[in-house]
């Protein structure tokens, strides 16, 4: 195993800074790390190899306090890199050490490279909003270190908090800011769990919890009034609509899920599939409601349901943020137009779905289960299994209303 000397070199000049270096060790052959910490010879305790806690002069120890955390944190660094060389079996040299030090972008050593791997992994299994939620983290927190990538160990509870001070300084909400650092926290667990860094709980002190937000429901009544438009010389406006109403009679089916039905998933009159998000297999009785949309947009030569994903046409997950992003936009326009009291958006029509069911006294239960979630703890240990034939009859009583 390789070793790890923390030096100090005087300056040249008298009564000038002198520098620490990091000096690694491995089969007899020695290299040298430079860094940019700076201290006086009387700071530092040459006896030890150590920086002296009593010999610096007044106003620098808040200087050499910070100096001590960074040496700690790059020595630890060092060690978590000489460890997972050592893991693979294989032999290596100190110049490799010092390469991924200093370029942290490989073999572990980097947070940004680990993230985009575990994205990369969501993706493969099929989890693609995961894989898309860590993208878009990733990208406000690479914003925030300036591009500078970091090594997990490097993460502590002082980033953490300067990452949230950030966000709230951007205008980003709290629970947007939470949403990110729920998604941070999660591949920093996973990086503690591959032994890339050891676990400091460095999110203990920032807002991981889901505040209360502006309604993003609308009501039935609204509702019809959408289903009821006329947008014959607006297909791009009518299409979105569509999908729209398609989303709410399928108990606020979520766009990626729409986005990759398969004709083969309906089959007897039951639209079977398994959410993205969470792998929870649902299903759903058709109604003539959802068979209309079907046929109104043509996807011959396609295998998927409906017309989002074209065969052909590119990147499949390409495709499908694109036409998100478009239908998201024109449902705005619809929104304006009808007046609504919230902001009108794809997921409006999971939120619509859930509130008009709460409002017919449809039990917690039933509209949790349609919804397909997988976190209502408290109702799962209550209710073990739901006969989805109650949410079936819980469904056709809200299209009923329309």
């Amino acid at each position: 195993m390789a070793s790890i000397k923390v030096k100090y070199r005087p300056s040249a000049v008298e009564d000038r800074e002198g520098t620490i270096y990091y000096q690694i060790i491995h089969n007899r052959v020695a290299r040298q790390i430079k860094t940019g910490y700076r201290m006086f010879c009387s700071e530092w305790e040459s006896l030890f190899c150590s920086i002296s806690s009593s010999n610096y002069a007044p106003g620098r120890d808040k200087y050499l306090h910070i100096i001590c955390n960074k040496v700690e944190e790059d020595v630890s660094c060092l060690k978590r890199i000489i460890q997972i060389l050592d893991r693979r079996g294989t032999d290596y040299s100190s110049d490799e050490v010092v390469q991924l030090f200093l370029s942290p972008s490989q073999d572990g050593a980097s947070f940004f490279s680990f993230m985009r791997s575990v994205a990369a992994q969501m993706q493969r299994v099929g989890k693609i909003r995961i894989s898309e939620i860590y993208a878009y983290t990733l990208n406000s927190f690479t914003r925030f270190r300036g591009g500078v990538d970091l090594s997990p160990e490097s993460i502590d509870t002082d980033l953490i908090n300067e990452y949230e001070a950030y966000l709230k300084a951007e205008g980003v909400c709290k629970n947007t800011s939470s949403f990110y650092m729920r998604n941070l926290r999660a591949v920093y667990n996973r990086a503690v769990d591959k032994g890339l860094t050891r676990q400091r709980d460095p999110f203990k002190s920032v807002y991981t919890g889901i505040d209360k937000t502006v309604k993003r429901a609308i009501s039935i009544v609204e509702v019809k009034h959408i289903r009821q438009l006329n947008l014959e010389i607006h297909p791009a406006l009518a299409f979105a609509r569509d999908m729209f109403l398609f989303s709410f009679y399928t108990r606020g089916m979520s766009f990626i899920d729409m986005a990759y039905l398969k004709k083969s998933d309906l089959r007897n009159g039951i639209l079977t599939y398994r959410r993205k998000k969470t792998g929870q297999m649902l299903t759903i009785r058709w109604e003539e409601c959802m068979q209309e949309i079907v046929d109104k947009h043509n996807t011959d030569g396609s295998s998927y349901l409906l017309p989002i994903i074209k065969p052909g046409a590119g990147d499949e997950c390409k495709q499908y943020r694109n036409v998100s992003h478009s239908i998201n936009k024109r449902l705005k326009i619809i929104g304006e137009q009808t007046k609504l009291s919230a902001p009108l958006t794809m997921y409006v029509a999971r939120h619509s779905w859930a509130s008009i069911a709460h409002s017919k006294n449809i039990p917690l239960s039933v509209i949790s289960e349609g919804l397909g979630h997988d976190s209502e703890k408290t109702t799962r240990i209550y209710l073990a299994s739901l006969d989805t034939s109650a949410v079936d009859k819980a469904n056709k009583l809200i299209l009923k209303s329309l």
